[in-house]
C-alpha cells in the first residue's frame, strides 16, 4: 500500500507510471518501442562483432565506436525492458534502490558517452592536423586510457547524485513517478525538504557535460576545418572531411536530443506531460540505433566487412 500524496513517508519503492496520459495506447506503443531496442541491440552487437573480426578496425576511430556501441548498450538496457514490463504487464514497481541504480547507470553513461565523443574528436584532431604523430600519440593504451578517462569522469560527476538523494531526502510525499525511469529531477520534485543542492548539483553537472564538451569539441573542429582549408585541392579537402562525417553525424544524434528534451522539461511548461516522457525515452533509443547506420553505411571497412559476413551466412546455408 502507497500512503496518501498529502503526507510525508519513507518508501522502499516507487510506481513508474510509463508514458503518462497514454496508458490506454500502451500495447500499443509497445510494439514500436520494442522493435526498436531490438533494432539497437542487433545493430551495436554487430558493430562489436565487426571490429573484433577484422584487424584492419583495430584503430582509434574504430575503438572508440566500440565503447559507443557498449555505451548505447548499457543505456537502452538500463530503460527499455523495465518500459516494456509497464506496458505488457503493468509491472510499474520498482524498489529505491533498484531505482536510484537506474537513476546512476542513465546519468553516469550519458556523461560517459559524452566523454567519449570528445575523445573521438581528439582523436580526429590529431589524425588530420599532425597525422606524422596519430599513431604514435593514439596508441591502443592510449585509447583505453582515454575510455577509462571518461568512464571515470561518469561515475566521479554522478555518484552524488543517487547518495545526495539517499541521504538527504528520505521522504516523499508521493510514491509515484511521473516517468518511465527513475530520472533525477522526476524523483526530486517527489521529495519532501530543502532540494536546492540536489537541483543545483543536478544543472551544474548539465552544464559542465553538455556545455563545455560541446564546445570543446567545436574548438577542435575549429582547428580541423583550419588545417583543410589548407589543403591544396578541393579533392584533398573532401577526402579528409569524408573521415569525420561519421563523427559529426553520431554528435548531433546524441547532443540534439538530449538538448530538446531538457530544454522542454526545463522551459516546456505547456508541453503536456506525455510528450515530454515519449522525448526522453527516444533520447535513449535514438542514437543507439542510428550510430550503428551512421558508421555501416558511411564507413567503408565496415560496410564491405558487413557485406561478406552476410555472404558467408547466406553460403552456408
Amino acid at each position: 500500500m502507497f500512503p496518501s500524496q498529502n503526507a510525508c513517508s519513507t518508501p522502499t519503492s516507487f510506481l513508474l507510471t510509463g508514458i503518462p496520459g497514454l496508458e490506454p495506447l500502451h500495447i500499443w506503443l509497445s510494439i514500436p518501442f520494442g522493435s526498436m531496442y531490438l533494432v539497437a541491440v542487433v545493430g551495436n552487437m554487430t558493430i562489436l562483432a565487426v571490429v573484433k573480426v577484422e584487424r584492419s578496425l583495430h584503430q582509434p576511430m574504430y575503438l572508440f565506436l566500440c565503447m559507443l556501441a557498449v555505451i548505447d548498450l548499457i543505456l537502452s538496457t538500463s530503460t527499455m525492458p523495465k518500459l516494456l514490463g509497464i506496458f505488457w504487464f503493468d509491472a510499474r514497481d520498482i524498489g529505491l534502490d533498484a531505482c536510484l541504480t537506474q537513476m546512476f547507470v542513465i546519468h553516469c553513461f550519458a556523461t560517459v558517452e559524452s566523454g567519449i565523443f570528445l575523445a573521438m574528436a581528439f582523436d580526429r584532431y590529431v589524425a588530420i592536423c599532425d597525422p606524422l604523430r596519430h599513431t604514435t600519440v593514439l596508441t591502443h593504451g592510449m585509447v583505453g586510457r582515454m575510455g577509462l578517462a571518461a568512464l571515470l569522469r561518469g561515475v566521479l560527476y554522478i555518484s552524488p547524485l543517487p547518495l545526495m538523494i539517499r541521504l538527504r531526502l528520505p521522504h516523499y510525499r508521493a510514491q509515484i513517478i511521473a516517468h518511465s525511469y527513475c530520472e533525477h529531477m522526476a524523483v526530486v520534485t517527489l521529495a519532501c525538504g530543502d532540494t536546492k543542492v540536489n537541483n543545483l548539483y543536478g544543472m551544474g553537472i548539465g552544464f559542465l557535460v553538455l556545455i563545455l564538451d560541446s564546445l570543446a569539441i567545436a574548438a577542435s573542429y575549429v582547428m580541423i576545418f583550419r588545417a583543410v582549408l589548407g589543403l591544396s585541392t578541393p579533392e584533398a579537402r573532401l577526402k579528409t572531411l569524408g573521415t569525420c562525417g561519421s563523427h559529426i553525424c553520431a554528435i548531433l544524434i546524441f547532443y540534439i536530443p538530449i538538448a530538446v528534451s531538457s530544454l522542454t522539461h526545463r522551459f516546456g511548461h505547456q508541453v503536456p506531460p506525455h510528450i515530454h516522457i515519449l522525448l526522453a525515452n527516444f533520447y535513449m533509443l535514438i542514437p543507439p540505433i542510428l550510430n550503428p547506420v551512421v558508421y555501416a553505411v558511411r564507413t567503408k571497412q565496415i560496410r564491405e566487412r558487413l557485406l561478406r559476413m552476410l555472404k558467408a551466412g547466406v553460403q552456408l546455408r
